[in-house]
């Protein structure tokens, strides 16, 4: 029998809470490559679909079959073949196809239809609806490279699957097409995802892959993996990559991300299904597991110029009044606006931070850190410290710290430590101010 533990679980369970409200009624794109499947860990992920089903999450499936049709292809001695990424269809790769999807199709409502007691499967129902909800065009002949059977998305009957998904039914589309004409094409279950979480425009769309996530250092396979990439950095670190040609190469997943995000869907997940819970890690936890890729509107998330000064006085104002921050003069917010990182709403300055850097003790200080109590709760705190450690990151810093009176909690939360005061650079314990004494918090990146 297994025993839970009330002061780990309970703790967890309260962290978890504010997910479950917040995307209660929202709308998911979770596309798996054929690989998980091939690996043996349909059951288990079906499990954690099921989870994300009962606390209301509305769920569309996508599911690959690479290496299903390869082996089907090997039994019959014929090749796969590929181009730019894509797979050459011919006619008996079309039959291999055919067959892959309706064996995996059998296989994934086979797993969302356990029931078995002292499972998470146990009293869940899951009703998988499938069905011609795509329509498609040929890819056609690219570079002298005739395609033949091989299909991009042309449309989604996103009005069809909003009514499925709206009664409960989990939504499963296979990366198959079908043009005006009836003719089949054989589709990329990433060109479905990223078409279907558009169509819908979904809150997410997941990729459970074979890759970890895009690591900080796209050519380092052993640099740390880079958790969140604002919309317009991962552009930016796509345009810089060479063409992906198979699905471990970085910009493989990464460019569908950021075509979801120009389309509408807010953040998109890049994550392995290697690891046992990946999905709920990501969805359930702070930092989550993989990468997301957000689309942070308009810009709202940036850096702070001479235009922000007067925004960003408005808004510490009230805080230095009340002794929430030390106070600071608009000469101080001058001289200093280069440091600080803001969040805008329609012209409206809501929240801001400054990070000082102290290079020779490889540290910065977190400062200003204010969220207008207007939109308070909605994460524009977080957003904001998540900007500021890339910026440290960028810097080559390895640690940040915050001197705080009142929000001790907040920041140990989110991966703080308390320490004592002594731990400051020199420069910034000449500073210190004693009488405020301020609790000295330190994350390392």
């Amino acid at each position: 029998m297994s025993l839970v533990f009330p002061h780990t679980f309970v703790p967890w369970f309260r962290h978890v809470a504010p997910y479950i409200h917040a995307y209660r009624g929202k709308t998911f794109v979770v596309a798996i490559a054929g690989e998980l499947i091939a690996a043996g860990k349909l059951d288990r992920f079906a499990q954690d679909v099921a989870i994300l089903h009962a606390m209301g999450i509305k769920l569309v499936l996508v599911h690959g079959f690479r290496p299903q049709v390869n082996e089907q292809l090997r039994v019959k001695g014929h090749p796969a073949r590929y181009s730019h990424g894509m797979r050459i269809t011919d006619a008996v790769a079309l039959d291999c196809a055919q067959e892959a999807a309706g064996q995996l199709r059998f296989e994934i409502e086979a797993a969302f239809s356990q029931g078995l007691p002292n499972t998470p499967m146990a009293n869940a129902i899951v009703r998988v609806v499938s069905g011609n909800f795509l329509t498609a065009r040929p890819v056609g002949i690219v570079d002298g490279v005739d395609f033949m059977h091989s299909g991009v998305v042309r449309k989604v009957d996103a009005a069809a699957v909003r009514k499925a998904i709206d009664t409960g039914a989990l939504v499963l589309l296979s990366p198959f097409g079908f043009s005006p004409t009836g003719e089949a094409f054989n589709l990329t279950m990433e060109d479905v995802a990223t078409s279907a979480a558009i169509a819908l425009q979904a809150d997410k769309l997941l990729f459970i892959t074979e890759i970890p996530g895009i690591h900080e250092k796209a050519d380092d396979l052993e640099s740390p993996i880079d958790t969140e990439l604002a919309l317009a950095d991962a552009e930016r670190l796509l345009a810089a990559l060479p063409a992906a040609q198979q699905p471990t190469d970085p910009a493989f997943y990464l460019r569908h991300c950021v075509k979801a995000c120009r389309g509408g869907v807010e953040r998109s997940h890049i994550l392995p299904f290697a690891v046992d819970g990946a999905l709920l890690l990501e969805v359930f936890t702070h930092d989550g597991i993989g990468t997301m890729v957000v689309d942070e509107k308009l810009e709202s998330l940036r850096e702070a110029t001479a235009d922000d000064i007067g925004g960003i006085l408005q808004l510490i104002e009230p805080f230095e009044s009340d002794g929430t921050l030390v106070k600071r003069s608009r000469t101080e917010i001058e001289r200093d606006i280069g440091h600080y990182t803001v969040i805008e709403h329609d012209g409206v300055i809501f929240g801001c931070a400054a990070l000082y850097a102290y290079p020779e003790s490889r540290t910065g200080e977190l400062a200003a850190l204010t969220v207008s109590p207007n939109v308070q709760g909605q994460g524009d705190g977080e957003r904001i410290l998540k900007r500021v450690e890339q910026r440290a990151k960028a810097m080559g810093l390895e640690s940040i710290f915050v001197l705080t009176t009142r929000t001790m909690h907040w920041f140990i939360k989110r991966g703080f430590a308390p320490v004592d005061p002594d731990w400051l650079p020199e420069a910034r314990k000449r500073k210190y101010n004693w009488d405020r004494r301020s609790q000295v918090l330190v994350k390392k990146l």
